[in-house]
């Protein structure tokens, strides 16, 4: 892989190994639709470790043996490239970028993102809003960046939007990032200019330590997409921007739970389609309903039925994406046994007391946030969420053992 760098556009040249259908971190398999995208609003003058982890998590999903790319690098990041991947990057000759004092939150406007925020109020946030590619048709008109961005402009913190349309390289399965990091890749160019040395994601304890959703069913204390000591957490390390998950110990409905008791509250928004409120009408937001209602302890109110076919998989015999969340639903929703959720009933025996850990912080995941903010995490975590026992986090570390 060959990368090139002009100002904010990014051009890539795959080597006759690398493939044009590849797969990403978590496993999912991802092909090419264009060699070419655009970060705008980025300083042209990035220490170059930060142009080419920018460009990594674009290309990676398709390089095979080497990158190459247009500038020197450090020593210390083509280390990190090589334990990681395997993948020999040059040139060498770079002195390594030192961390910055701030961190800034990755702010999606969602309710894990805004729980994270909501621990780190000091915070700045980075804003990453699709823009349209210059080649490629948009297959996916509905998602609307715009309002995303201008909710996220409504919250009163710095805001730094970075406009991109990095998510059309992707032919299949529909834009997106190539690597979920992709997402980080205009506030890894703005680094410096902002003083980065940490990025807050809200990547929850689903995410980070059982699975990660659709992709395992499985406690995954090495999950290489988001632990500190894994192949993504060592090469962000690399160029002093650790990645930091505030809210990775505690579930779905804990940052359910912080969002909307937050003064951020009037722009959670997780839904990618609606304009003037959540669409109401797609997976993301019947899942998110289940988890409201169950936080709320109020029936599930939904327009969706069980014959759409992205609610059809509710109906089939677990483990499904989220397990842990469909489990907590189940026991504490109102007339649960009357919507589409009722056959999951047959499959398990949910109670408060069977899934009250989801309440709970777990532990480990304070000691691997990076030292100079992991005490804000650890005071807040014991005082609003509350720590998990011995037998709690038992059932985080045994989930999926008996699947």
């Amino acid at each position: 892989m060959r990368v090139t760098w002009t100002g904010g556009d990014l051009s890539f040249r795959l080597d006759p190994e690398d493939e044009i259908t590849g797969r990403a971190s978590d496993g999912f398999p991802v092909k090419l639709a264009t060699n070419s995208c655009t970060i705008g609003g980025v300083p042209a003058d990035a220490h170059p470790d930060l142009y080419a982890v920018a460009a990594w998590t674009v290309v990676a999903p398709w390089t095979r043996r080497r990158v190459t790319f247009d500038r020197a690098v450090s020593a210390e990041l083509a280390a990190a490239l090589h334990d990681g991947w395997g993948v020999e990057a040059g040139p060498v000759g770079a002195e390594p970028r030192r961390p910055g004092p701030t961190l800034a939150i990755s702010y999606s406007g969602g309710a894990d993102s805004v729980a994270a925020a909501t621990i780190f109020p000091e915070a700045p946030f980075t804003h990453f809003r699709r823009v349209p590619h210059r080649r490629i048709p948009n297959r996916w008109p509905h998602y609307r960046s715009d309002v995303l961005a201008r909710l996220a402009a409504r919250t009163g913190r710095e805001v730094t939007t970075v406009t991109s349309d990095l998510e059309y390289t992707l032919a299949e399965p529909r834009p997106g990032y190539p690597e979920h990091h992709a997402v980080a890749a205009g506030a890894l160019l703005l680094a410096d200019q902002l003083g980065l040395g940490g990025l807050g994601f809200g990547y929850e304890m689903g995410s980070r330590w059982l699975g990660g959703g659709r992709y395992l069913h499985r406690y995954t204390p090495d999950n290489p997409m988001w632990s500190a000591h894994g192949k993504w957490g060592r090469l962000f390390a690399a160029v002093g921007v650790h990645l930091v998950l505030p809210v990775g110990g505690v579930s779905e409905a804990t940052t359910m739970r912080l969002a909307l008791s937050s003064e951020l509250r009037e722009q959670v928004r997780w839904c990618l389609r609606g304009t003037d409120g959540p669409c109401r009408d797609c997976g993301k937001c019947l899942y998110k309903e289940l988890i409201q209602a169950a936080v709320e302890r109020r029936p599930l109110d939904t327009p969706v039925t069980a014959d759409r076919p992205f609610a059809r998989k509710w109906l089939r015999k677990p483990p499904y994406g989220g397990q842990e969340m469909i489990e907590y639903g189940l026991a504490r929703v109102p007339g649960i046994e009357n919507t589409l959720f009722g056959p999951a009933l047959d499959y398990f025996e949910a109670t408060e007391e069977s899934t009250s850990w989801l309440d709970h912080c777990y532990p480990p995941a304070i000691e691997e946030i990076p030292e100079a903010w992991r005490a804000q995490v650890a005071a807040f975590m014991t005082e609003k969420v509350g720590l998990m026992t011995e037998d709690e986090a038992r059932r985080v570390e045994n989930w999926g053992s008996a699947a």
